[in-house]
């Protein structure tokens, strides 16, 4: 009888286990949190996403078994747990299984020191209650200081969407974001303010379609000095 190698042996062990089982068990081994909102691209080997993407195309099929849906017969349905599958995994929550985008930073070579606002820059997500959609936009306003590192305007419309594409709530959303810009950025003051429709409630629930959420995150200088406060606020008004 042929010998199996060590490595060989874990190949076999691992047949037939799902590839979530795996993922997840080596986040519990390393302690790692895997909320709806937390990234674990750090925890996919190369190609478990595809692996997974088929995992969670049967898993659907069979929700849609359960809602009594004829996917058999039913041109319209035939596909459809391949392309929620997709969606979710290439699209609507794809902040959580790939790494952060490339973002080049500068140094401040001019020492700028007055107020940047970017915005307002289309964000999209889902509710982690309901995975209704969460479509709105954030204004980010940055006061830098000599030693901040600047990015791309394009930049910023990146981070937001890895983290906006994930299952959120808004509040921890404008959090999370916030302390990514302030890492990657160290700038004396920092201000994000997001409005959205939420469809959670517009769909389904109270069904009112005119409500919008608005919240904001203000750190350092922004927190310290109201009439910098102020100015950021009146400024951003002008432009919605």
């Amino acid at each position: 009888m042929k010998a199996v190698s060590p490595a060989n042996a874990a190949v076999t062990e691992d047949e037939g286990v799902p590839v979530s089982q795996r993922i997840r068990e080596r986040l519990r081994a390393a302690k790692r949190r895997f909320h709806a909102n937390d990234n674990i691209a750090d925890f996919i080997r190369p190609g478990e996403l595809e692996a997974l993407l088929d995992e969670v195309e049967q898993r659907v099929k069979g929700v849609l078994e359960s809602l009594v849906i004829d996917t058999e017969s039913d041109h319209n349905t035939q596909d459809t747990a391949r392309r929620v599958a997709k969606m979710y995994l290439q699209e609507v929550f794809k902040g959580r299984y790939v790494p952060i985008p490339s973002v080049t930073e500068f140094p401040n070579a001019e020492r700028l020191n007055e107020l940047m606002i970017v915005g307002p820059v289309t964000v999209r997500s889902a509710c982690s209650h309901h995975f209704c959609p969460i479509l709105g936009k954030l204004w980010i306003g940055v006061m830098p200081n000599e030693h901040s590192n600047l990015i791309g305007l394009s930049k910023y419309a990146r981070l937001a969407e890895w983290i906006m594409s994930r299952p959120q709530i808004q509040e921890e959303a404008v959090v999370q974001l916030a302390d990514l810009l302030q890492e990657k950025m160290q700038p004396d003051g920092l201000a994000i303010v997001m409005e959205a429709d939420h469809f959670c409630m517009q769909w389904r629930g109270v069904k009112d379609m005119d409500s919008k959420m608005v919240n904001s995150v203000m750190r350092g200088s922004f927190l310290k000095d109201a009439t910098l406060r102020r100015e950021f606020l009146s400024l951003l008004n002008h432009r919605k």
